[in-house]
């Protein structure tokens, strides 16, 4: 099988969340001895002429602060001794860098994320959700670190991983992901499952609670089957079964248990069926205490052996 990681992309505004996703761009890119590429953005919109005399100012001032900024992280690759390319592209960063991700190839992009919530989320928005919806590959999101704690430290512990699945094919897909994911590092999976809570009527019965038991004892057995395939295979996995609204329970726990990342599936919905169906990755970009890998699509190749079954077990 091929290496799952060859090429890394990372995507900085040279932010304090941007500065601890390198630590984790360039430790990942070392674990899987992959090509890693820094890129940056200088932000301009459709409509901006880039020769007009005021904008290609703006543009010069940005570009000139850019390569100072990229001189520094060219240093700090280097004492990792990880070599690096680097690139400066102009438009809107979220189209950007899916541009590059794709141009590339890249099998992993790396960013750093604000953790947004509230207010500021709606008016502001995130790139680093936009990213996540539109990227051609797995992205690993970054919050900013307490205490000024770096991406480099943080990655070296990476030895308990969460995957929270609602048992959909992305979902499975991306604990198949973690498992390659998983073993370079030596870290165990917990497999997390939300039990959202059954609305009933007035006429609440020994019936209902039997059909909730019924499918409480149903999951069970799947989180119970999924494990033992991980286990099966010489990885230490276990599962758990939450009760409660999915974005609320899989933080709640999260945060209770302290993992150093978690690892899910995602749609990558966009438009008006993002806004009403909405997103559980997105929310864990906002509110996860740790950092967040989501997977929206990846091909493990025509030979690849699954260990995670798929559809029901």
């Amino acid at each position: 099988m091929a290496p799952l990681i060859k090429r890394v992309l990372f995507a900085t505004d040279f932010s304090a969340c941007a500065d601890r996703a390198m630590g984790y761009a360039l430790a990942l890119a070392g674990a899987w001895k992959a090509e890693l590429c820094v890129m940056t953005v200088l932000e301009l919109y459709p409509g901006m002429d880039p020769e007009y005399t005021v904008n290609k100012m703006y543009l010069d001032h940005l570009r000139s602060e850019a390569n100072r900024q990229l001189v520094s992280v060219e240093a700090r690759a280097k004492a990792a001794g990880q070599p690096i390319t680097t690139r400066i592209e102009t438009g809107i960063p979220s189209q950007a860098v899916q541009t590059v991700a794709e141009g590339i190839r890249a099998d992993l992009l790396v960013v750093g994320t604000h953790g947004r919530t509230g207010l500021d989320h709606v008016l502001i928005g995130s790139t680093a959700e936009r990213v996540v919806r539109m990227a051609p590959c797995p992205v690993l999101a970054v919050k900013a670190g307490k205490n000024g704690a770096t991406g480099a430290a943080a990655t070296s512990a990476i030895k308990r991983i969460v995957v929270p699945i609602d048992l959909s094919t992305c979902s499975l897909d991306a604990l198949e992901y973690t498992v390659q994911f998983a073993n370079p590092l030596g870290a165990t999976i917990t497999i997390l499952h939300a039990m959202e809570p059954v609305a009933y009527g007035l006429d609440f019965s020994l019936s209902h609670a039997k059909e909730w038991k019924e499918q409480r004892d149903y999951l069970e057995k799947r989180l119970s089957i999924l494990s033992a395939c991980l286990t099966a295979h010489g990885i230490q996995a276990d599962h758990v079964l939450k009760p409660g609204l999915p974005a609320d329970s899989i933080a709640s726990y999260v945060t209770q248990q302290g993992f150093d990342l978690m690892i899910m599936g995602t749609h990558g919905r966009r438009g008006i069926s993002h806004v009403l169906v909405g997103s559980i990755a997105g929310a864990m970009l906002r509110h996860a205490p740790c950092p967040v890998l989501t997977v929206r699509q990846f091909n493990f190749g025509a030979d690849y052996q699954r260990i995670v079954p798929q559809g029901n077990t």
